[in-house]
């Protein structure tokens, strides 16, 4: 990859549609918000949380995730989380993002659902502000727990609505298929809420055709594994449901054995909807742009499938049709610079 190909990248304008904030916290501000907030954490050096990022499956991800998402207990702190991903992302070209939240794993420290949303909504306002990246605010369920604990949650939520534009489905998705959650997401589907879920990253195909047949999703999560069924590869197609894949979280989850292997060139062909995300950039290596770079060195996808990826961002967002178009036309009128 040249040093043209890396300001093409940079340059080009994309969405991020998979991004969990609390998987954006970078050591460095895990100490100090550890030491802001009298908080034990155990580790002791910077460097000592970086070497303990060698996961060998999602499990072990989740418990250093948890364990660093206990320092955010404020406001300000979730303000600081939001608006260093928002800058961050910039810098990357990313004009707009949709982030996922997991309410539940602050909730159940007894931190109130009201601060967590507080600081969210104004780090996005002042990102917007400073650096132009426009919002969407996803609120995901804990698939761990049971429904009740989602239906408690998002009845919680209520008052939010206006700032919240969608739930999904995360954490340890073995053993908790989608049809689990199926009351939730009807209850929020009918609010006016768009749906999203993970599926098929280390569950079988079947939690695919689940999250699409059952809880009804407008986009899929990772989906990976759907490229093991013939027919659901021709449904998403057909569907043009977008696919958010995450190829360095894949990679360090072990999901996939390398990128040179990695099936994001076979979606293309396939003409499925796939998009590129970071997912927890701070854990896996790399935020959107390192994801493009990634792909792109491993498999040699040119600057037309960098420009359809990018496209692609923006068509699977929850922005208006107005908004996407505007946005598309900047892609290809970078493109054609």
């Amino acid at each position: 990859m040249t040093p043209a190909d890396d300001d093409f990248i940079i340059g080009l304008p994309k969405a991020e549609l998979h991004l969990h904030i609390e998987g954006s916290l970078e050591p460095e501000m895990m100490f100090a918000m550890a030491k802001r907030n009298h908080v034990s954490i155990p580790f002791e050096r910077v460097e000592a949380v970086r070497s303990a990022y060698e996961f060998s499956h999602l499990q072990d991800f989740l418990d250093i995730y948890y364990a660093g998402a206990d320092v955010l207990r404020t406001e300000q702190d979730f303000h600081d989380l939001t608006l260093a991903y928002i800058a961050r992302a910039a810098s990357d070209g990313v004009a707009h993002a949709e982030i996922f939240f997991d309410p539940q794993t602050h909730t159940a420290r007894g931190i109130p659902f009201d601060v967590v949303m507080a600081g969210l909504r104004s780090g996005l306002a002042a990102g917007q502000a400073a650096h132009g990246v426009t919002h969407k605010l996803i609120l995901c369920f804990l698939r761990h727990l049971d429904e009740e604990s989602a239906i408690s949650t998002l009845r919680t939520a209520e008052r939010w609505f206006d700032d919240i534009d969608g739930v999904g489905l995360d954490s340890s998705e073995l053993g908790h298929p989608p049809a689990k959650f199926k009351r939730v997401f009807a209850r929020a589907r009918s609010a006016g809420l768009k749906t999203v879920a993970h599926a098929g990253e280390e569950g079988p195909p079947d939690y695919v055709w689940q999250a699409l047949d059952v809880l009804k999703i407008d986009r899929l999560d990772h989906g990976n594994r759907a490229m093991e069924d013939p027919a659901l590869i021709r449904r998403l197609a057909d569907m043009q449901i977008a696919l958010t894949i995450c190829p360095l979280s894949n990679i360090r989850l072990r999901v996939v054995n390398d990128i040179a292997t990695h099936p994001i060139g076979a979606m293309l062909s396939a003409g499925l909807l796939a998009t590129i995300n970071s997912d927890d950039p701070a854990y896996f290596g790399g935020y959107i742009a390192d994801n493009y770079r990634a792909v792109i060195k491993a498999r040699a996808i040119g600057r037309e499938s960098l420009v359809q990826l990018a496209r692609n961002s923006f068509i699977g967002s929850f922005l208006s049709a107005e908004e996407i178009s505007a946005h598309v036309m900047k892609v290809d009128q970078f493109a054609a610079m």
